[in-house]
Protein backbone atom coordinates (compact mmCIF):
# COMPACT_ATOMS: atom_id res chain seq x y z
CA UNK A 1 0.00 0.00 0.00
CA UNK A 2 1.44 3.77 -0.91
CA UNK A 3 2.81 6.18 1.56
CA UNK A 4 -0.31 8.48 0.27
CA UNK A 5 -3.43 6.02 1.80
CA UNK A 6 -0.87 4.83 5.26
CA UNK A 7 -0.77 8.81 5.69
CA UNK A 8 -4.42 8.76 5.34
CA UNK A 9 -5.31 5.66 7.28
CA UNK A 10 -3.11 6.17 10.35
CA UNK A 11 -4.14 9.99 10.47
CA UNK A 12 -7.97 8.85 10.25
CA UNK A 13 -7.55 6.11 13.18
CA UNK A 14 -5.63 8.74 15.17
CA UNK A 15 -8.12 12.01 15.29
CA UNK A 16 -10.81 9.08 15.33
CA UNK A 17 -9.29 7.53 18.76
CA UNK A 18 -9.15 11.50 19.71
CA UNK A 19 -12.68 12.01 19.22
CA UNK A 20 -13.90 8.91 20.33
CA UNK A 21 -12.12 9.77 23.41
CA UNK A 22 -13.68 12.72 24.23
CA UNK A 23 -16.62 11.23 25.01
CA UNK A 24 -19.48 12.78 23.61
CA UNK A 25 -22.58 10.93 23.38
CA UNK A 26 -23.87 13.07 20.49
CA UNK A 27 -19.99 12.48 18.47
CA UNK A 28 -20.83 8.82 19.11
CA UNK A 29 -24.09 8.51 18.37
CA UNK A 30 -23.05 10.37 15.09
CA UNK A 31 -20.38 7.84 14.08
CA UNK A 32 -22.40 5.18 15.19
CA UNK A 33 -25.20 6.04 12.49
CA UNK A 34 -22.44 6.73 9.50
CA UNK A 35 -21.31 2.85 10.61
CA UNK A 36 -24.83 1.29 10.35
CA UNK A 37 -25.75 3.30 7.11
CA UNK A 38 -22.93 1.38 5.45
CA UNK A 39 -23.97 -1.97 6.58
CA UNK A 40 -25.77 -4.52 3.97
CA UNK A 41 -29.16 -4.02 3.67
CA UNK A 42 -31.63 -3.62 0.76
CA UNK A 43 -28.78 -2.31 -1.05
CA UNK A 44 -25.18 -3.94 -1.00
CA UNK A 45 -22.36 -2.26 0.86
CA UNK A 46 -20.19 -1.74 -2.56
CA UNK A 47 -23.67 -0.27 -4.15
CA UNK A 48 -23.73 2.25 -0.75
CA UNK A 49 -20.34 2.82 -0.80
CA UNK A 50 -20.11 3.88 -4.83
CA UNK A 51 -23.44 6.17 -3.52
CA UNK A 52 -21.30 7.63 -0.52
CA UNK A 53 -18.24 8.30 -3.16
CA UNK A 54 -20.63 10.17 -5.39
CA UNK A 55 -22.12 12.78 -3.08
CA UNK A 56 -18.52 12.74 -1.32
CA UNK A 57 -17.03 13.70 -5.19
CA UNK A 58 -19.97 16.54 -5.16
CA UNK A 59 -19.97 17.99 -1.86
CA UNK A 60 -16.07 17.99 -2.61
CA UNK A 61 -14.77 16.44 0.59
CA UNK A 62 -11.42 15.06 -0.18
CA UNK A 63 -11.38 12.97 3.24
CA UNK A 64 -14.70 11.62 1.84
CA UNK A 65 -13.95 10.98 -1.21
CA UNK A 66 -10.60 8.85 -0.13
CA UNK A 67 -12.99 6.97 2.53
CA UNK A 68 -14.73 5.88 0.35
CA UNK A 69 -12.38 4.45 -2.23
CA UNK A 70 -10.79 2.76 0.37
CA UNK A 71 -14.02 0.98 1.34
CA UNK A 72 -15.09 0.39 -2.41
CA UNK A 73 -11.58 -1.18 -2.87
CA UNK A 74 -11.88 -3.15 0.19
CA UNK A 75 -15.06 -4.74 -1.00
CA UNK A 76 -13.71 -5.32 -4.45
CA UNK A 77 -15.51 -2.26 -7.07
CA UNK A 78 -13.65 -2.50 -9.80
CA UNK A 79 -11.53 0.56 -11.40
CA UNK A 80 -14.51 0.58 -14.63
CA UNK A 81 -17.32 0.86 -11.40
CA UNK A 82 -15.26 3.67 -10.09
CA UNK A 83 -14.80 5.65 -13.00
CA UNK A 84 -18.68 5.77 -13.92
CA UNK A 85 -18.93 6.87 -10.10
CA UNK A 86 -16.41 9.81 -10.77
CA UNK A 87 -18.69 10.44 -14.03
CA UNK A 88 -21.81 10.77 -12.32
CA UNK A 89 -20.55 13.03 -10.02
CA UNK A 90 -18.61 15.03 -11.96
CA UNK A 91 -22.06 15.30 -14.15
CA UNK A 92 -23.67 16.19 -10.98
CA UNK A 93 -21.02 18.00 -9.49
CA UNK A 94 -20.46 20.45 -12.28
CA UNK A 95 -16.59 20.62 -13.57
CA UNK A 96 -15.55 22.48 -9.77
CA UNK A 97 -15.39 18.20 -8.85
CA UNK A 98 -12.26 18.19 -11.07
CA UNK A 99 -9.83 18.90 -8.79
CA UNK A 100 -11.23 16.39 -6.26
CA UNK A 101 -11.94 14.29 -9.17
CA UNK A 102 -7.40 14.40 -10.28
CA UNK A 103 -6.76 13.71 -6.35
CA UNK A 104 -9.75 11.13 -6.30
CA UNK A 105 -7.55 9.41 -9.31
CA UNK A 106 -4.28 9.34 -7.81
CA UNK A 107 -5.41 8.14 -4.43
CA UNK A 108 -7.39 4.83 -5.99
CA UNK A 109 -3.94 4.42 -8.31
CA UNK A 110 -2.23 4.21 -4.56
CA UNK A 111 -4.64 1.65 -3.53
CA UNK A 112 -4.23 -0.03 -6.27
CA UNK A 113 -0.48 -0.50 -5.65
Amino acid sequence: MSNLVEEFNAYRSAMNEKIMGADNLVLKRLFNLDTHAYQEGSLSVATKEMLGLACSMVLRCDDCIKYHLGKCHEVGVTTAQVFEVFAIANIVGGTIVIPHLRRAVEFWEALQQ
